[in-house]
């Protein structure tokens, strides 16, 4: 039997970078502020950080949150290969049995060492709440600490991809806590925020969604390795890191210019040119791959319990009309209906004819016709704060309101909407319908790591479909033996993801992030980090 390819396959993917805009935007003035201290790095986060438990959302800012002050067993590296993070590991010989060794010098910001017992109850919480962790503790038959520093992971059938699978960046990564915080029930957040990582969370410091602060943890012992993306050395250069809030886009962007803070997560593409001007600053785009804008719909109340009408709302949008309120300048979009990514090894575009045709109010507004459409309120949250994420929304409401649909659009900052979106309530009790959110591309290049391609109802991610062809076909991809045999299961998974409407991919984007020029060696990774990065 031939081993299958490594899940991401992301080494293949062909390299995607957006260009830069060029149209002259005008500066406001900003009050005076105090330049950085040189021992810390100002940053202007995509978002405002409220949720603080990186295993009980996806929010991409929780998860930055969570490289931060916490660490994995295994990470990728720029080359999609897992490494040693926390742990070597060895397979036996049938696949049945994984061993992972800790490493020596790990240490808790509290003083504790790590041990093996608070890997596996890291581990066990983690597989509750993560689509590939849940396919791996299907198989499971036993995970021990077989020592201190020894995880034995036993399984009842091979899973192949395992490794990568825990590798992976996101969208829910492994993260090891102590064992008394990883018992915290799947279901509930965790109260104490103690890490092992680089960094410590400094909680006295902490205003949600205005500034979280972090301090260099003196006792960390970064690995050997260069640093690559999420794996190698996390050396860290600074006493301290400060993510401050600033909703509005020309206030950051005036602020970067003027050396009061030191970097930028996402730039508007029109604020651009202020920005490419200065001769401190730094305009790039952090990695090559980018990411996927989708919409998701709730399974669990009308109107889009209705199969026929969640295809009456794909075949209302489309995707230029999306992109381009986003981005304005094509040259940082690309039109892609692949459920896996644009240029992928898995990429497909079966059933995508509409979205990225420019759609089809008309046969959308009779499949409304032929569903007895009643006229219910499809209720839209709409970020205000976010730049990614504000059109979406806009573009969606008129187009579905073109088709027939009844739209109640309602504004909120994003974290009010990662909190509310996990609201199973109908969408008049405080629910909702429908909402969009933004994926990094190597977060969706396989069914075992895309958080939407999960059919277990309220088990999986919000929206709940219940679906089990969908798992069946997750599982014969798991059993695939060849390239040539995921892509065959990729492709049934593509026509059924979007003939049920799973979610609704509205293709690619990239934005740019940018910096003072004496923030120097910042990796170039999806995940933004903040080891390795020397200020001079």
């Amino acid at each position: 039997m031939s081993k299958p390819i490594p899940t991401n396959a992301g080494a293949k993917i062909a390299k995607w970078q957006g260009g830069l805009a060029v149209a002259m935007v005008g500066a406001l003035s900003l009050p005076a502020m105090a330049q950085t201290d040189a021992d810390t790095i100002t940053a202007v986060m995509h978002s405002g950080l409220r949720v603080l438990d990186p295993i009980i959302t996806t929010a991409h800012i929780t998860r930055n949150h969570g490289y931060m002050i916490y660490d994995v067993l295994l990470a990728s590296d720029e080359e999609f290969n897992p490494q040693p993070q926390m742990a070597d590991w060895e397979v036996s010989d049938d696949g049945l049995v994984y061993t992972f060794r800790l490493r020596e010098g790990l240490t808790f910001h509290d003083g504790e060492p790590v041990t093996a017992a608070d890997v596996v109850a890291s581990l066990q919480r983690w597989g509750e709440r993560d689509s590939g962790g849940q396919l791996i503790f299907d198989v499971t038959e036993s995970l021990e600490a077989s020592d201190d520093r020894t995880v034995t992971w036993t399984l009842s059938e091979p899973f192949a991809p395992l490794v990568e699978v825990l590798a992976k960046q996101s969208a829910v990564p492994p993260f090891i806590m102590p064992a008394r915080i990883a018992e915290t029930s799947a279901d509930s957040s965790i109260s104490e925020h103690i890490g092992s990582g680089p960094f410590r969370f400094v909680e006295e410091e902490y205003e949600p969604g205005v500034s979280v602060t972090y301090e260099r943890f003196e006792d960390y012992v970064p690995r050997e390795e260069e640093p690559s993306w999420m794996a190698g050395g996390k050396v860290v250069n600074v006493e301290r890191v400060v993510w401050t809030t600033m909703p509005d886009a020309q206030t950051a962007v005036n602020a970067l210019s003027a050396g009061e803070i030191d970097y930028i997560e996402q730039v508007q593409v029109d604020l651009l040119p202020i920005l490419e001007s200065n001769p401190d600053v730094v305009v790039e785009t952090r990695d090559p791959y980018g990411y996927q804008t989708m919409g998701r719909l709730n399974f669990k109340h009308p109107p889009f319990d209705d199969k026929q009408i969640r295809q009456a709302a794909l075949m209302a949008l489309n995707q230029e009309d999306v992109l381009a309120a986003m981005m304005g300048d094509p040259e940082h979009y690309e039109v892609c209906g692949a459920i896996f990514g644009c240029n992928t090894p898995l990429a497909d575009d079966t059933g995508s004819e509409t979205l990225t045709g420019g759609g089809d109010p008309e046969g959308a507004r009779q499949l409304l016709e032929e569903a007895g459409y009643d006229g219910t309120p499809v209720v839209l949250m709409q970020p205000t704060d976010v730049s990614s994420l504000t059109a979406q929304p806009v573009v969606a409401a008129q187009a579905l309101r073109n088709a027939g649909f009844e739209v109640d659009m309602q504004p909120m900052d994003w974290q009010t909407l990662v909190n509310r979106r996990a609201s199973m309530s109908a969408p008049d009790d405080g629910g909702w319908n429908i909402f969009f959110t933004n994926w990094m591309v190597p977060e969706i290049t396989s069914p075992l790591i895309s958080v939407m391609l999960n059919g277990r109802g309220e088990e999986g991610w919000f929206g709940w479909p219940e679906d089990e062809r969908l798992e069946e076909l997750r599982a014969e991809f798991i059993a695939a033996e060849s390239l040539e045999e995921q892509q065959e299961v990729a492709r049934k998974l593509q026509a059924h993801t979007l003939d049920e409407v799973i979610y609704i991919p509205l293709g690619q984007y990239n934005m740019p992030q940018a910096r003072r020029d004496n923030l120097t060696d910042m990796i170039p990774s999806p995940v933004p980090v903040f080891w390795n990065v020397q200020k001079q």
